[in-house]
């Protein structure tokens, strides 16, 4: 199973979201969908800016925990080493199939 940590944006350089799922295809369909009320929704925070995977729920918790001590320059950094332009990584990520293996569509032949 994989986790992930991640990074939302309304804009660039503008409002910031850490969190970390199971499913980020899933995650990420849920904040740009508002289907939560709360601060993605109020802000309209919903661009994937920045996202790492980890094998083990340990390890991601740990991440994000420290990223969200982190300085907000600190963040801008991590997602401008990657991500300069700021795109909307989901996008993409969806363009080139699901992440999560229990999300593939099966073959049939």
């Amino acid at each position: 199973m994989s986790y992930w940590v991640y990074i939302l944006a309304n804009t660039r350089y503008g409002t910031l979201y850490v969190g970390v799922t199971n499913s980020l295809e899933r995650r990420i369909f849920e904040h740009k969908a508002k289907v939560a009320r709360g601060f993605t929704a109020e802000h309209n925070v919903d661009r994937l800016v920045y996202f790492r995977g980890y094998g083990e729920i340990c390890e991601a918790i740990h991440f994000e925990k420290q990223l969200k001590r982190w300085r907000r320059e600190w963040k801008i950094r991590l997602i401008e080493a990657d991500n300069p332009h700021w795109e909307d990584l989901y996008l993409q990520m969806m363009s080139v199939g699901p992440l999560h293996p229990a999300l593939r569509v099966p073959v049939f032949r």
